[in-house]
């Protein structure tokens, strides 16, 4: 076989391919400015605040006072505002009809007092009426109580010089008497029971003695213990 002869560059006719234009062609590309690569962070930037602000107006209400539905919170506002006024107008009708109602009130209290004052004479003569009628005499000495004077003191018959003073007086059943036990220190009347409180205190008073007690165990329902 006859050997083929190897194509070189020279064997091709030179076309536009041959001769490229300078500088970087297709994806041979050359490197950006700094201001082309900021560009796109810098748009995100700005769209990530006015999000953020748009969601904290609309969630603060901040946005009312510049979105165009303001005007329909206003609108809101003043209903309350006319309520209070109307509320304010009613107080001042209720405080000018107040008068009124005070002097009512006031004629109605003088009238009552008038009715009080003329109904007084018949009343004030009441209380003085009722104490005497409700009074309940005290009780009274009974004269026929058995009464025991004691002579305490070194003075003979000194016992019955006293009961001769309760006898002048109208008790009947008087004894004088020497003591028999210990004594006390000094002159004092003794009762034995509640029923003759009233006959211990009228001998206490005819005998000038202050000290009127109650004791068991005596040997008269009132014992009388002459100390000086």
């Amino acid at each position: 076989m006859a050997r083929k002869d190897r194509n070189t560059d020279e064997s091709y006719a030179e076309d536009v391919f041959d001769n490229p234009p300078q500088g970087p062609v297709g994806v041979h590309r050359g490197n950006r400015s700094v201001a082309a690569r900021l560009v796109p962070f810098l748009i995100v930037i700005v769209v990530a605040a006015v999000a953020g602000l748009t969601v904290w107006a609309v969630m603060s209400g901040e946005g009312a006072k510049v979105m165009p539905w303001k005007s329909a919170a206003t609108s809101s506002q003043t209903a309350p505002a006319s309520k209070s006024a109307k509320s304010s107008k009613s107080s001042k009708s209720s405080a000018s009809e107040s008068p009124s109602a005070s002097a009512s009130q006031s004629a109605s209290v003088s009238a009552s007092e008038s009715e009080s004052a003329s109904a007084s004479p018949s009343d004030s003569q009441s209380p003085s009426a009722s104490p005497s009628q409700s009074q309940t005499p005290a009780a009274a000495a009974n004269l026929t109580t058995q009464v025991r004077v004691v002579n305490g003191t070194k003075k003979t018959g000194y016992a019955a010089t006293r009961a001769s003073v309760l006898q002048k007086a109208g008790y009947t059943n008087v004894v004088a008497a020497n003591p028999s036990g210990s004594l006390p220190a000094g002159s004092v009347v003794w009762y034995q029971n509640e029923a003759d409180v009233a006959t211990a205190q009228d001998v206490a008073a005819k005998l000038g003695i202050s000290n009127v007690r109650q004791v068991s165990n005596l040997s008269a329902p009132v014992v009388v213990v002459l100390m000086n």
